[in-house]
């Protein structure tokens, strides 16, 4: 049988969900718009195209959404280069993959950005794919993102009555998982609880992918 892991990036795999949250929380205060930065938190992980409305409503999203998404991508430009991968990221990888797992990594950041966790990571080769903005229409927690994932690796001979499952940091990431059909695992490296991912649909939650790639069934393929 071949079984895929979809790996999600931001807040997961790379040490980000915070930088992106002062991204948004400079991006909105540019605009006029007063959102406190623990409620922009709480949205990390969500789609950049339905976090503005769900921040700050409606009215906000027609008239100002696309030029604060726009400064969201221009102050995270300034801070990616103070990324970092979490601890045991490259290793959960490794581990899948001597597992015999296919490997996708699951994003709806822009390509550039993408390419500089790749190049972080050291997955460029490692990994059996990966998706970008570029491939879904609507965000998490819509499933597209998830769905896209699931079309590369059908690709790689993964198909749809064998097992996938979906590591992520956010509740917005066991959503979308649960609503493509796939099994979510949590990890608590973005900054949501144990509660809230399992609360979400997270059949298990970990501390870190590093206590993943330690021994978990997903890196060992165990069930």
């Amino acid at each position: 049988m071949t079984e895929v892991v979809i790996l999600d990036i931001d807040g997961t795999l790379v040490d980000s969900n915070y930088h992106h949250a002062l991204a948004w929380d400079r991006a909105f205060t540019a605009a006029g718009v007063a959102v406190p930065l623990w409620r922009i938190h709480r949205h990390i992980g969500m789609g950049g195209d339905q976090l503005v409305e769900a921040l700050a409503g409606s009215d906000v999203e027609r008239e100002l959404g696309d030029r604060i998404r726009a400064a969201e991508g221009e102050r995270y430009a300034e801070l990616i280069g103070e990324v970092r991968p979490v601890p045991g990221a490259r290793e959960l990888i490794e581990a899948l993959k001597r597992a015999g797992r296919l490997v996708i990594l699951a994003s709806s950041a822009k390509e550039d950005e993408v390419d500089h966790y790749l190049d972080l990571l050291g997955a460029r080769e490692l990994t059996d794919g990966w998706t970008t903005s570029a491939d879904v229409e609507a965000t998490k927690p819509e499933p597209d993102l998830v769905r896209a994932a699931l079309k590369l690796a059908e690709r790689q001979g993964w198909i749809p009555t064998e097992r996938a499952d979906l590591i992520g940091d956010s509740v917005w990431d066991v959503e979308a998982a649960a609503r493509a059909g796939v099994s979510p695992t949590g990890v608590l490296t973005g900054g949501f609880g144990e509660e809230e991912l399992r609360a979400a649909g997270a059949i298990a939650v970990y501390q870190s992918v590093a206590e993943l790639a330690e021994g978990s069934r997903l890196a060992s393929g165990s069930r």
